[in-house]
């Protein structure tokens, strides 16, 4: 069952980790760290997550979560239009454009918890937000291309 948007999943999850006596800490694990992630099929599997993270006596979860806003696709649609060398600048553009039907809207959850030295975590997302995240690295890509305009013969 795909999610558009995962603001009740976050409230699920607060709910189910203080039910479980975990507290939360609101922050993002970034992937320089060293982790393991959490693999589960089930739109449920936070919660074995969850259930993990206690069996483990951990003394809390992080947490973060992404919520699309106006200023993010607009950054995304403009830094798309700039990109003049770019054969599918203008497909890049529109593909951002429809993304503003999810302004307002949580589009990424991290679930994490530390044990052994090592960061456990549990990630989900919508597609809109991955596909968003696609079209974040294209711009970038295009932004690292270079061209050379010299007349060296």
């Amino acid at each position: 069952m795909a999610f558009d948007d995962l603001t009740a999943v976050k409230d699920d999850m607060i709910a189910f980790i203080a039910g479980h006596g975990l507290r939360r800490m609101n922050s993002f694990v970034p992937e320089d760290i060293p982790t393991v992630l959490f693999e589960e099929d089930d739109v449920d599997g936070w919660k074995d997550f969850v259930e993990h993270a206690k069996a483990a006596n951990a003394p809390f979860l992080t947490m973060s979560d992404v919520l699309l806003e106006p200023e993010d696709v607009s950054t995304l649609i403009a830094q798309a239009r700039d990109q003049r060398f770019a054969t599918d600048a203008p497909e890049l553009a529109s593909e951002a454009q429809a993304l503003m039907q999810h302004v307002g809207k949580i589009g990424y959850l991290q679930l994490g918890f530390a044990h052994g030295g090592v960061i456990f975590l549990y990630e989900t997302a919508t597609e809109w937000y991955d596909q968003f995240q696609e079209l974040m690295d294209s711009v970038a890509d295009f932004g690292h291309l270079l061209v050379d305009d010299s007349d060296e013969d």
